[in-house]
């Protein structure tokens, strides 16, 4: 009995299956070459975040953000990230922000899940719990920097240059009135249309929010006194996405 020949079609299906599988081993192998890079696997460790200096702290801070801006994040494996942060976590900063949604703290300093503690509320506010909280950052969870950031065009500025009342903002606001007295009289109109005026009045918020940390806080004055923990404040543009670090 003859055998019929072997069409070529299926001749050629094994072959076609094992490049297949091939290709697809290959893919996967550089799949996790890419993913095991230090920039995607690393996260913040008991050891990195007290060999870290508050000085290093804020360098870190001006390098993620010079990344962030030239559009170019480190690659990381978040959901790495976040397996190997779920039992404990060791940030290495605390940073204040506004709510604004177009300031994404994390984003801004390229930082990713585990290093650093972000608190962001309307108009970056300081108040009783968000003292609290950075003392939990510092005190408790070693914490070497605590970073007031503000930022251009705010809306709770405004808010509070025009004397803004509604519901439980009203309160809110008026806990930035004291920076409107920080800029020069010379600086008109003062109001939210002139928007020279509205960033002056954000800085000096800042600024006194970083004299209130010190003076409301004695568990934060003894570690900054220190030179355990640094207090540093700064500015972020909402057009360039740069942050504006203050000299002092």
């Amino acid at each position: 009995m003859k055998t019929k020949p072997r069409s070529k079609h299926l001749v050629l299906v094994p072959l076609i299956a094992g490049m297949a599988v091939s290709l697809l081993a290959s893919a996967r192998a550089e799949d996790k070459k890419s993913s095991a890079t230090p920039a995607a696997l690393s996260v913040q460790t008991k050891e990195s975040q007290a060999a870290m200096t508050p000085q290093a702290a804020v360098t870190k801070l001006k390098e993620g953000n010079a990344r962030f801006v030239a559009g170019e994040p480190l690659k990381r494996n978040l959901p790495a990230k976040v397996r190997a942060t779920a039992s404990g976590q060791y940030p290495f900063a605390v940073i204040l922000s506004c709510l604004d949604s177009r300031q994404p703290i994390e984003i801004v300093f390229d930082q990713g899940p585990g290093d650093v503690f972000s608190a962001r509320i309307a108009g970056n506010v300081l108040n009783d719990d968000i003292l609290g909280s950075m003392e939990f950052a510092c005190k408790v969870s070693g914490a070497k920097l605590i970073a007031v950031i503000g930022h251009s065009n705010c809306g709770a500025i405004k808010g509070a240059a025009d004397g803004v009342e509604l519901g439980n903002l009203t309160g809110l606001l008026k806990k930035i009135q004291p920076a409107l007295a920080q800029v020069p009289a010379e600086i008109q109109p003062r109001t939210s249309k002139n928007l020279e005026f509205v960033d002056k009045v954000a800085e000096a918020h800042v600024r006194l929010e970083m004299q209130q940390i010190r003076e409301r806080s004695p568990i934060l004055r003894e570690m900054i006194d220190q030179g355990q923990v640094g207090l540093v404040g700064g500015m972020y543009d909402l057009s360039t996405g740069e942050t504006r670090f203050f000299d002092n």
